[in-house]
């Protein structure tokens, strides 16, 4: 069988494949978020309604890469489950299926581009916002060919375990479109159209880059090739099996936080928003680390669920979660201990100094959601790997819509507790779901050894 040092890392040690495959991602989602955080401010020196004009486009954004990142998902998850299957020919059938798949859906995207004056229009926006928004939307729609292509071949070389190769990509992505912004948006004198051109040419080059490592120098695991490529419909469902709850899961963080941001309003007004909005954007940072590590987990207990080997699954599974706590509880240590100077930063300004006091105490209550929600993202990540897409979707349902939502609303309006009552229902929920979630991971870990054993007898 063809091999690579990503194949072998994933037959290899669970605990060494896990570090191996997760670290590298956890450095290319730190170079995205700040490639996030440096976008938005070449932006807003636009003016406000540049940055309308984003903010509209967002929900769009969130909506492609949810679609994108399902189906590398499905497709990633499903590659490392026939590495551990020793079945190669299967492995580059799924990714030639999974790339197929993009290449369609980027291209139907593109039907959505005459309509976008009409939805932002419809959303209550008008006059420069709503044009500018277009022609932001209207390029990247038009490139969504290449997001959705990056993506996907970006999650097939995770799952085959070549997170280094991965890490370049996503860097070399980040850093271009860094340095691109200003000089469309501004030495160009282009406007908000300069930075989606600088977004799409980011894009190009990271596809020339993927194209020459499967194509050209093809030292990849998995062969690309549509001589041999035959439709089969049972890959397909297999890829969406996993896609499409993955997708809905993002969807459903971002209705979720639609949701408690009603709630934040009804309880503290403009400033609760002003502090939930910043506060849980600290938060995001702070939780990137876990991000990269659930690739790792899906590559690797896909891995060891493909080869049918039920201790390697559980010893990855429970060493990803010990790694995960241990980060996130340093992290939330050190938030709490800087609490002052990070909430400065944000707070600086007269117009937001009032609200620092609110926002340190949410900084606070959020020290116990940190450390927990390993529990619950690397479970989800699991069940990824072990071609359990509605299981992972159960995790973050209930973590959010079933009872972070319902309690926070609680504890917020109806015990009248105010913004510190939101918090409360908002750990406290989280919290319940995470070890309801942990508890469920471990039952089908034990559940898959008693059916090898009821198999072997």
């Amino acid at each position: 069988m063809k091999t690579t040092i990503g194949v072998q890392n994933l037959l290899g040690d669970p605990k060494k494949a896990i570090r191996k495959v997760s670290i590298p991602m956890v450095i290319a989602m730190s170079f995205q978020s700040l490639y996030n955080v440096v976008d938005a401010v070449w932006v807003a020196g636009l003016g406000s309604d540049a940055l309308a004009a984003i903010g509209l486009f967002f929900p769009f954004m969130f909506a492609l890469m949810a679609i994108s990142n399902g189906v590398g998902v499905g497709g990633s998850s499903a590659i490392s489950r026939r590495i551990g299957q020793n079945n190669k020919i299967a492995a580059d059938n799924i990714a030639v299926h999974s790339i197929i798949l993009g290449l369609i859906i980027g291209i139907l995207l593109i039907g959505v581009i005459p309509f976008l004056s009409i939805i932002y229009s419809l959303i209550g926006a008008s006059g420069e916002t709503v044009r500018m928004a277009v022609q932001y939307s209207s390029i990247l729609f038009g490139g969504g060919v290449l997001l959705l292509f990056t993506n996907i071949v970006n999650a097939i070389l995770r799952g085959e375990g070549d997170a280094k190769r991965s890490m370049y990509a996503i860097i070399l992505g980040s850093v271009l479109n860094i340095l691109l912004d200003p000089i469309f948006i501004y030495v160009l004198d282009m406007g908000i159209v300069g930075a989606a051109i600088a977004t799409l040419i980011s894009m190009l080059v990271t596809s020339f880059l993927f194209i020459y490592w499967v194509f050209i120098k093809k030292d990849t695991y998995v062969s690309i090739s549509l001589k041999d490529f035959k439709f089969d419909l049972k890959i397909v469902k297999e890829i969406f099996s996993i896609g499409i709850p993955a997708s809905v899961s993002q969807l459903t963080m971002a209705f979720s936080m639609f949701l408690l941001t009603y709630i934040v309003s009804k309880a503290g007004g403009n400033d609760g928003i002003a502090v939930f909005s910043t506060g849980w954007r600290i938060v995001s940072m702070g939780t990137i680390p876990l991000v990269g590590l659930a690739t790792g987990v899906t590559a690797v207990t896909g891995a060891a669920y493909g080869s049918k080997n039920p201790e390697k699954l559980e010893i990855s599974y429970i060493y990803a979660i010990k790694i995960g706590i241990l980060i996130e509880l340093i992290i939330a240590t050190l938030i709490l201990i800087f609490a002052n100077p990070i909430t400065y930063l944000f707070t600086y300004s007269e117009t937001s100094a009032h609200i620092l006091d609110d926002l340190l105490v949410f900084l606070k209550y959020m020290f116990l959601f940190y450390p927990t929600l390993p529990l619950g993202m690397l479970t989800a990540a699991m069940f990824q790997g072990v071609s359990k897409g509605k299981n992972s979707l159960f995790i973050s349902l209930l973590r959010t819509i079933i009872l972070q939502i319902p309690m926070a609303y609680i504890f917020g309006i109806t015990f009248k507790k105010g913004l510190t009552g939101v918090w409360v229902g908002m750990i406290l929920g989280h919290v319940i779901a995470v070890f309801i979630a942990f508890l469920i991971g471990i039952y089908t870990i034990k559940e898959f050894k008693n059916t090898l054993n009821h198999e072997s007898t």
